[in-house]
């Protein structure tokens, strides 16, 4: 305490002591004990009301020491259990967590990674990927200001993340690598990035995409294999040396069964290699029959049937099939697009089926189309039927914007025969061809597209279109133009814009099981997002017997269920939304792959420069007793010694009142008791 606040309170009790001398026995003839009680109590008050205004405060030191933080993180990756020898690590990291000087100079943290960093001494070496610069983030954001020196025993192989080699750090933090495992460079042939599509169709060829690593000084040959399903369909000889030493392999496959087809690229091994594993890599890709199977019924025969048959099937993903229109209703089932070519009456059973399932229908009208029947079967469009033949030009609608047409041009076509009459289009329209009959344009509808109630319909007023696809041919020397067109149309009759209230996220194929989720939105009646909905997933393995029922957790704004427990295999699984009549299914794969398994060496050069970058040094375990002598000795991490420095007022302001207020309560009653109020 200041000795001007000493000499202040000395003043305030002088001060008080002399106010209660004038007012108590100054001149005052009043004698015994209640005097003095009266005059102490005032004195207390008096004294406390000064102690108030003069707010003394008194000063505390504490010192204390601050020690640097030595962090020893440790690799849990299953590499560093093939890098080391048994109980190697977790000697190493014992012997520095239980050196005395190590303990009186540092704070001593230590903590584990793999892909996240936890703060446990137990070590498994189970993790499936390292992420190094993660780890080292992280350190570096609980640990802000003052010395730190981080441990870490690691053998530099990474498998995701960002290049740690380049990463930021705090200056004071000093990374020192105690490097596990073998660093001598061997020679090796490995399988890179693999590049494949999700999806492909069925007998159409996708593209597979490998790089081929080499790591040596002398130049070598090997054969570079392809398998789908364990079954070669591809080979290539490549040649790899020094300078050389990666190249792109670039592959077309055919597929040709649908399913989820395994992929694995294979390089030959070179002589005495010491790492295999990683000569080979696997994907999958999942092949599907998109086919649109599209019915043609007629009830006549005319060469615009043939001509649309060839022109829809010059896709392989698309199948005709033509039918009368008498033949069994059972014919109709797989159909996905119905063309039909000049109804009559006896189209009667195929209106009445196509009502109930509400497919998407191509009419084409011609001279043999019995209008009276088709006006009053159907309510898209009515025309009617002057008995009159005529020519009608096609003239192209330039602001036709539902799909695009392509370089589909009908300047100079031939003209299509039809019957003369008005055209009233009921549904909802745009049309694609405008006619032109005798040199006059008419602001009437050759060829129009409809939709309405999520059914898409297509007219075309007019037969003979056999002979656009060859007039095609005349100008281009192919049928490329007609056929891209009749197949854009396809593509729109077959598209279902419907949207699901239960919609599937998942991939189709994982790596390995650490990335394995499957996510799952749920829509209510007005498509809004449904958060308290109760959803289950119900997961089987297709050749280990597994099964499993679980409800899928609440993620934000989807419902997610972790699988990273599931062994490599195919699955299937089907998710059900509890109270409602949803369900949805699907499949994926996990492949048994590891990338841990994939180096062998330890990563010596990558390490060094990481210390070298945060003024740290590399050490190797055999030199465990240099790196502790090291952090033991040096300057960067000794101890300081700090203060902490307390300012605490004399009395708490609440005690003074209190005592305040006692004194002066005790004072005004007991005069009042005597009588001298």
């Amino acid at each position: 305490m200041e000795i001007n606040t000493v000499l202040l309170i000395v003043l305030a009790a002088v001060a008080a002591l002399s106010t209660v001398f004038f007012q108590y026995f100054y001149k005052n003839s009043r004698k015994g004990s209640l005097r003095t009680i009266l005059a102490g109590l005032r004195f207390i008050s008096l004294f406390c009301a000064l102690l108030l205004l003069i707010n003394p405060k008194f000063t505390t030191h504490e010192y204390f020491l601050e020690k640097a933080n030595l962090i020893v993180l440790v690799d849990d990756s299953s590499s560093m259990k093939d890098a080391s020898e048994e109980n190697l690590v977790e000697s190493q990291v014992e012997r520095v967590l239980e050196n005395e000087n190590i303990k009186d100079r540092f704070s001593i943290q230590q903590y584990t990674f793999g892909t996240k960093v936890l703060q446990t001494d137990s070590l498994r070496f189970d993790k499936n990927h390292t992420d190094i610069s993660n780890a080292l983030s992280t350190i570096d954001e609980i640990f802000i200001g003052g010395a730190n020196a981080v441990l870490l025993f690691t053998d530099g192989n990474q498998t995701l993340g960002k290049d740690y080699e380049y990463i930021d750090l705090a200056e004071d933090l000093a990374v020192n690598p105690i490097i596990v495992g073998d660093t001598t460079s061997y020679e090796d042939v490995l399988i890179g990035q693999v590049n494949a599509n999700t999806y492909a169709f069925l007998k159409n060829k996708f593209p597979i995409e490998a790089t081929v690593l080499y790591k040596g000084s002398r130049s070598v040959s090997r054969t570079v294999t392809i398998s789908l399903d364990g079954k070669s369909v591809y080979k290539q000889n490549i040649e790899l040396n020094k300078n050389r030493n990666s190249q792109t392999i670039n592959a077309l496959i055919k597929a040709e069964s649908v399913g989820v087809k395994s992929i694995k690229i294979d390089i030959q091994s070179l002589e005495n290699e010491k790492n295999v594993i990683n000569n080979s890599k696997e994907s999958a890709i999942e092949v599907i029959d998109e086919k649109t199977n599209v019915t043609i019924i007629s009830d006549i025969l005319h060469p615009d049937i043939g001509a649309l048959k060839k022109s829809i099937e010059t896709n392989e993903q698309r199948s005709v099939t033509i039918l009368k229109p008498t033949v069994s209703i059972d014919k109709y089932r797989d159909a996905d697009i119905f063309i039909l070519y000049q109804p009559t009456r006896r189209f009667k059973n195929v209106y009445e089926h196509l009502s109930k399932v509400r497919a998407n229908i191509f009419t084409i009208t011609g001279t043999k189309t019995d209008w009276g029947f088709l006006n009053q079967v159907q309510q898209s469009f009515f025309k009617e039927d002057f008995n009159q033949n005529e020519e009608i030009i096609p003239i192209l609608n330039k602001t036709f914007s539902i799909f695009g047409v392509g370089e589909f041009n009908v300047l100079n076509f031939p003209p299509l025969q039809s019957n003369l009459g008005d055209i009233d289009l009921k549904k909802n329209s745009e049309t694609v061809l405008f006619q032109q009959i005798r040199g006059v344009d008419l602001d009437k509808p050759l060829f129009a597209i409809m939709a309405e109630n999520k059914q898409k319909e297509a007219v075309l007023f007019g037969e003979n279109i056999w002979k656009w696809r060859a007039q095609v041919y005349r100008n281009t020397k192919d049928f490329r133009e007609f056929d891209d067109f009749i197949g854009k149309l396809m593509i729109y009759l077959a598209s279902d814009n419907q949207k699901s209230r239960l919609e599937l996220d998942f991939e189709l194929v994982f790596e390995d099981s650490s990335t394995a989720k499957v996510r799952v939105s749920y829509f209510d009646e007005s498509y809004n997002f449904d958060p308290n909905s109760n959803i289950s997933i119900k997961i089987d393995g297709k050749e280990n017997g597994f099964s499993r029922e679980a409800p899928m957790l609440l993620k934000g704004s989807f419902f997610e269920i972790d699988l990273s427990d599931l062994d490599a295999g195919e699955y299937t699984f089907e998710v059900t939304v509890k109270g409602e009549n949803l369900k949805r299914s699907g499949s994926f794969k996990i492949l048994d792959f590891n990338p841990e398994k994939q180096m062998i060496s330890s990563n010596y050069n990558k390490l060094k420069k990481l210390a070298d970058n945060t003024k740290g040094g590399v050490y190797f375990p055999n030199d465990l007793n240099l790196l502790i002598n090291n952090l033991s000795s040096t300057e960067q991490y000794v101890p300081i010694q700090k203060s902490k420095q307390n300012v605490v007022s004399l009395i708490d302001f609440w005690v003074l009142l209190a005592i305040m207020t006692l004194t002066l309560t005790l004072e005004w009653f007991i005069r009042k008791f005597n009588g001298l109020i």
